[in-house]
């Protein structure tokens, strides 16, 4: 997880994460046929890590854009985590990358879980009828993303989860609030 956040997938050796993993490079393709499959299994135990804490149940309606807040906080204990997501979605998007299918699949999940919870706020008179459910998950999402690489590369500059915090508010009154 550490080389691929450090160096990202194309400038990641075998032989450096071997190294840091403290077994021959043989022993890394024992348990991994491929460094493609290796990166992948890192993706999918950061997904796992994410979804351990998010519990049995996802907050539903506008609670599950507060946990979005949580989840910020959270991040910024974790610069590991936060850089090895950064790194390889940008990364993603060139020809070829094995982990372009996985972020495009994430994201569509992203897209599809945030319009749900925007979805059932609805359902639940916490926001208003005209909302373009797919344009605010969107703008979440972004804006999540986007804090992440800025804090990266200034951490005692950039405040994530109150940056979030802020950002969800107004898009909370700009929900609940009728258009003019």
């Amino acid at each position: 997880m550490d080389t691929f956040a450090d160096r990202g997938y194309n400038n990641a050796s075998l032989q450096e994460i071997a190294d840091r993993a403290g077994v021959t490079q043989a022993g890394v393709l024992h348990y991994f046929r491929s460094k493609a499959q290796l990166l992948t299994s890192v993706l999918a135990l950061r997904d796992d890590t994410d979804i351990e804490q998010l519990g049995s149940e996802r907050p539903r309606g506008l609670a599950f854009l507060r946990h979005l807040v949580d989840t910020a906080r959270r991040n910024a204990e974790r610069e590991g985590i936060v850089r090895l997501y950064a790194v390889l979605s940008a990364e993603s998007v060139t020809e070829g990358h094995p982990a372009q299918d996985y972020f495009r699949d994430r994201y569509a999940g992203l897209r599809t879980m945030v319009t749900e919870a925007l979805a059932e706020a609805h359902e639940l008179g916490e926001t208003r009828a005209d909302l373009n459910l797919e344009d605010a998950a969107n703008a979440i999402i972004a804006v999540m993303d986007g804090l992440q690489v800025q804090w990266l590369l200034a951490p005692h500059s950039v405040d994530m989860a109150a940056s979030t915090d802020r950002v969800i508010s107004a898009l909370l009154a700009d929900l609940t609030e009728p258009g003019t």
